[in-house]
């Protein structure tokens, strides 16, 4: 029987990604691990492995279980996330239409992130963008974990 995961867990580590990482899950026990494109290129070859450091070497057996084992199944990555996506949903939800049509205006073209994150504080919504996108990652995470038949527990809202 798997052990239920923590909601919040799974978001953390689905928001550290970057494009050089990949995080798993194991489906039986939960557990999450990140693995690097170079530790996946490096449990690959295994030739390579006389010439690593020591603490390189002795992850690299975990790496392989993670990549060969069906138990580990990777967490929705960047483009699965789509935080494009997110931030237009933000931008349509607002009730102001002053401020829906500028952050719909800043996620148009080249700098779209860099634009959208400078608005927020000029039209007071920072905090609200942080809670929408949390929920969003939530969302994200409980129907994966769902699709995939992981069990998990729910995130916990602090007390206000």
């Amino acid at each position: 029987m798997p052990l239920p995961v923590n909601l919040q867990d799974v978001v953390a580590e689905m928001d550290a990604l970057s494009d050089e990482h990949t995080a798993y899950i194991n489906r039986k026990t939960g557990e999450l691990i990140t693995i690097t494109d170079e530790e996946a290129r490096l449990a690959e070859d295994s030739e390579s492995e006389d010439d690593l450091p020591d603490w390189q070497a002795e992850l690299l057996p975990k790496v392989r279980e993670v990549l060969d084992s069906p138990d580990f199944i990777p967490l929705p990555d960047r483009f699965e996330i789509d935080e494009w996506t997110i931030m237009r949903h933000f931008a349509e939800a607002q009730p102001n239409p002053e401020h829906r049509e500028d952050l719909l205006s800043a996620i148009r073209g080249r700098g779209a992130f860099r634009m959208f994150k400078s608005l927020l504080p000029r039209l007071n919504l920072r905090e609200e963008w942080f809670r929408f996108r949390a929920e969003a990652f939530e969302q994200i995470a409980s129907d994966f974990l769902e699709v995939n038949g992981v069990p998990y527990t729910p995130a916990t809202t602090p007390a206000e």
